[in-house]
């Protein structure tokens, strides 16, 4: 099992992530958001291993364009599913499934270079 980096290519994070392994030569697969969505099954796994308040981007721009029922109505990992499948971009990127299984959101040198090795 490889390296699955999932986000958006225009996400100056995700950006910073892809160079930062490809300057490591670290054979990764790209999932694109945009054109292949958000894929169900690993979101359950994601949202177990991260956690939900992890992995909703309160802080990002998709998330202060969201109306404030939809921002109100997330108040679990239910609900943060729903508006993660829906709105892709609320979701904390770079999302990585590792080799070795384990997943992370977001993108620093120290947490990459702890799971890369």
């Amino acid at each position: 099992m490889g390296i699955t980096l999932y986000g958006i290519p225009n996400c100056d994070t995700v950006k910073k992530a892809r160079a930062w392994l490809a300057e490591r030569q670290a054979d990764v697969v790209w999932h694109d958001f945009k054109k292949q969505g958000v894929p169900e099954a690993a979101l359950d796994r994601w949202l177990k291993s991260v956690g939900w308040e992890k992995l909703l981007n309160r802080q990002g721009t998709s998330w202060r364009k969201l109306d404030d029922a939809t921002k109100a109505s997330v108040t679990d990992a239910a609900s943060a599913r729903r508006v993660m499948l829906g709105q892709p971009s609320t979701i904390k990127r770079p999302v990585v499934q590792w080799a070795d299984g384990q997943v992370t959101s977001g993108f620093s040198e120290a947490l990459f270079t702890q799971h890369l090795g």
